[in-house]
């Protein structure tokens, strides 16, 4: 069966941007007779807040969206997670890294014409990694490209892909050949949390079913990274539509860390669901 899901952050309110991406994902699935999943994606434990959870459930009934009863909150789920990274673990396929987020986007800007090299640090030495340990140094599980390589073998590697029925920001549409050394060995793991991204949400596509991820377009480039680790754990793919993203009068796109004007601002302000979704482009809510 169809099956789509609007997975936000509670990290702020939402606003008009965040109000298109649901009310396509929603549309879609009702045109479909399938089924519309409500995730909260809260495992940054330093920006989420329950009051923005509250928040996003008030301003998707507002907008007239319905969803499953049963919505899955990530940070219940931390030892799903930490089980999948032991799975890859033993595999061999990780390896911890105790360097910052800042020594790594440094060693980036100053590696020849910005190579990506520098976003594989490799695993550190053996008598330096005990030295780390011993010393109580927190670290990430990172994905070792070169082991996933050897796991997978050079005719997967390859030939991995995904279907795009939306399109890229340049325009991808189709079947897009994957490049799995796009983003680099990758944070599975966080320091703090013990699970990342790109992991939280594969795993729990997986779970619940998704057939369709319908998402912005900032998120395109992410697909190359989540059907690396779907392969790696036999999980299925997803059909994508990534969408254009919805920009303000100045030309910006709507973002919570530019103060976007949210919903709940809109609302105090007169402004109807039915005015909304109108001005975004969608009749009604049924």
């Amino acid at each position: 069966m169809f099956t789509t899901r609007f997975a936000p952050s509670p990290t702020g309110r939402l606003h008009k941007g965040h109000a298109f991406s649901a009310l396509t994902a929603w549309t879609a699935a009702k045109a479909a007779g399938g089924r519309f999943v409500l995730r909260i994606e809260d495992i940054d434990p330093t920006r989420c807040r329950p009051e923005y959870e509250a928040g996003i459930l008030e301003d998707l009934a507002w907008l007239g969206l319905d969803w499953e009863a049963s919505v899955r909150r990530q940070s219940d789920h931390l030892a799903e997670y930490a089980a999948v990274i032991e799975n890859l673990r033993a595999r061999g396929l990780l390896y911890r890294c105790f360097r910052t987020r800042k020594e790594i986007l440094s060693a980036i800007g100053e590696a020849p014409h910005g190579t990506m090299e520098a976003a594989r640090p490799g695993p550190h030495s053996a008598e330096e990694e005990a030295h780390l340990l011993a010393s109580g140094a927190p670290f990430a599980w990172r994905l070792s490209l070169d082991r996933a390589r050897e796991a997978l073998g050079e005719a997967t590697w390859n030939n991995l892909s995904f279907v795009e029925e939306g399109e890229g920001p340049n325009g991808e549409t189709g079947v897009i050949a994957v490049d799995p050394e796009a983003a680099g060995d990758v944070v599975l793991a966080r320091k703090d949390t013990g699970v990342a991204y790109h992991l939280a949400v594969t795993h729990d596509d997986a779970l619940q079913g998704i057939t369709h991820v319908i998402r912005g377009q900032d998120l395109f480039e992410a697909t190359h990274v989540q059907r690396l680790i779907q392969t790696l754990m036999g999980w299925p793919a997803q059909t994508y539509r990534h969408h254009s993203l919805l920009t303000g009068p100045d030309g910006r796109r709507y973002a919570k860390r530019d103060r976007s004007i949210t919903l709940a601002e809109l609302r105090a302000g007169g402004l109807t669901a039915e005015g909304l979704r109108a001005e975004l482009g969608f009749s009604s809510a049924g």
